[in-house]
């Protein structure tokens, strides 16, 4: 959990955003909560995704179908994005809790009796996306959450909509290296038998700290672990006696051979594996991790979040990462118009962070000539206080002489009509005329006004 950064959002969809969480291929994900404080995991979509023709849809079908898992294993889709929003973003329920693959890397191999607990779990919570005509096509140890209560399989919409998308413009596969099943090597399948061979796959390097089609203190490339899951066989070297048969099992090339979830969970069961003993079976640093991120979660929601980072070597103006700036900068007053103290917004008494720009297309400004800019505004006073505009003298006299000439015209009328009987009919003609001079001297105004007269 990080700052959050200068180019990050305050809030995305009405949703504060607190912290980061980190960063995939997908774009950035964040810490936020809802109004009652329920913690969020707050995920963005990358610009340049969210422009492909058809992402949006897929984007949408997905959060739906993830929707429809409803179990113990899973996280609960809160929120998302309105179609045409951008940028667009899901929000799923919290789990501080370290992925599988982070764990297994800082720590090592899990013991046997905690491996065998997360192998019921997960048998479970494959059994419930298969039980909807599902299939989660991603099953490797960064989307297995640790929870203390009960292991989470995550990203079944919003990385399955990128997986979709990168397939359909290369013809690729779906899914990680290494943890994938031939048929998904191939691009021939993604059914629920291939969710089984990635569990096992998975359940393989939580035991031994690699994949099954790893060697040890090797970093294959992703097109050697391809070539080795089609033609090769499974190393399972260093997996417990009693799990590994079930593994190689659920590794076997042919889909139709493997068992499905449910029946590697009761093969499972039948060597003494089961979802309920988790809670018992947690490593004692594991547990100890657990409470130390849910003390700093309850701390963020009860406190400021983390002060803002300056961005990292690198990281500032990369396109298409992380989602862009809600609104453009405020701009500053003009430089030929100083403002008195009192009077200056905050947003421009408060210091700013300030950002250069990768490239300019004006020179700088000492090589510019100086351009007499003409103020809206009045200049200070010596004392600070703006002087009040005064009109001008000739406009005053000249609206006073028309009034008078007005009062003139009614007073005389009498006296200049035929008889006194007919001071109405005079009006009646004087008052065009008079209306008539008053336009026109109105518009004469103006015209001087729009030339600086």
């Amino acid at each position: 959990m990080h700052g959050l950064e200068p180019a990050d959002p305050p809030a995305l969809g009405g949703y504060p955003l607190l912290a980061r969480l980190g960063a995939g291929g997908m774009g950035q994900v964040y810490l936020s909560r809802t109004a009652a404080g329920r913690p969020l995991a707050l995920k963005t979509v990358r610009s340049d995704l969210g422009a492909e023709q058809g992402f949006e849809a897929r984007f949408d079908r997905e959060i739906r179908n993830s929707d429809r898992v409803r179990s113990p294993w899973s996280v609960a889709v809160v929120d998302h994005s309105a179609p045409g929003q951008r940028p667009q973003w899901l929000a799923t329920e919290y789990v501080p809790a370290p992925s599988l693959g982070d764990w297994v890397e800082r720590h090592g191999p899990l013991p046997e009796a905690a491996l065998l607990a997360l192998a019921a779990e997960l048998c479970g919570a494959l059994g419930a996306v298969h039980g909807t005509g599902l299939a989660h096509r991603d099953v490797k140890p960064g989307n297995v959450l640790l929870a203390g209560d009960h292991p989470r399989l995550i990203d079944f919409g919003i990385a399955r909509a990128a997986d979709d998308s990168r397939h359909t413009h290369t013809g690729g596969m779906i899914g990680s290296p290494g943890f994938l099943a031939p048929e998904q090597a191939t691009g021939t399948g993604t059914a629920a038998p291939a969710d089984v061979f990635s569990l096992a796959a998975v359940l393989a390097h939580a035991a031994t700290g690699r994949g099954p089609f790893a060697r040890p203190e090797e970093n294959a490339s992703a097109p050697v672990l391809l070539y080795r899951i089609v033609h090769e066989e499974p190393d399972l070297d260093g997996v417990p006696d009693a799990l590994r048969p079930l593994l190689a099992a659920c590794l076997v090339k042919q889909p139709e051979e493997r068992p499905t979830a449910s029946a590697l969970g009761e093969r499972l069961a039948d060597i003494g594996a089961h979802g309920h003993q988790w809670q018992q079976a947690v490593p004692a640093a594991l547990a100890a991790d657990l409470a130390a991120r849910e003390r700093s979660l309850r701390a963020l929601a009860d406190g400021t979040p983390p002060p803002r980072q300056e961005p990292g070597p690198g990281t500032a103006g990369t396109p298409g990462f992380g989602p862009p700036p809600t609104m453009p900068p405020a701009p500053a007053p003009p430089a030929s118009v100083p403002l008195p103290a009192a009077a200056q917004p905050a947003a421009y008494a408060q210091p700013q962070v300030a950002v250069q720009p990768q490239f300019s297309v004006q020179p700088p400004v000492s090589a510019q000539p100086p351009v007499a800019v003409q103020s809206a505004f009045p200049a200070p006073a010596p004392g600070g206080a703006p002087q009040v505009p005064v009109p001008p003298v000739r406009k005053r006299l000249s609206n006073r002489m028309l009034v008078s000439l007005v009062l003139l015209v009614l007073v005389l009328s009498p006296v200049l009509s035929r008889t006194m009987r007919e001071p109405v009919f005079f009006l009646v003609v004087a008052a065009p005329f008079v209306l008539a001079g008053f336009l026109i001297r109105r518009a004469v105004v103006r015209r001087r006004g729009r030339r600086g007269r």
